[in-house]
């Protein structure tokens, strides 16, 4: 079987993509909720943002540990 470890750069470009992608993800369902509260959108994309938020933020603790 292959060793299929990451280079120390892909697992740096790994980490930094999964931060922004999870403080992004953070924006996003912070503004979805008070969006949902004025009854701009529905309470299922604030939702959905959160799960996306919460994936990405649970890879990027794995990468930097």
């Amino acid at each position: 079987m292959a060793d299929t470890r990451l280079t120390r750069r892909e697992r740096e470009k790994r980490a930094y993509l999964s931060g922004t992608v999870a403080a992004s993800g953070a924006l996003a369902t912070v503004t979805t909720f008070v969006l949902s509260i004025v009854g701009v959108v529905g309470f299922g994309l604030v939702l959905l943002c959160a799960i996306v938020t919460v994936v990405a933020a649970v890879l990027f603790r794995r990468a930097v540990s």
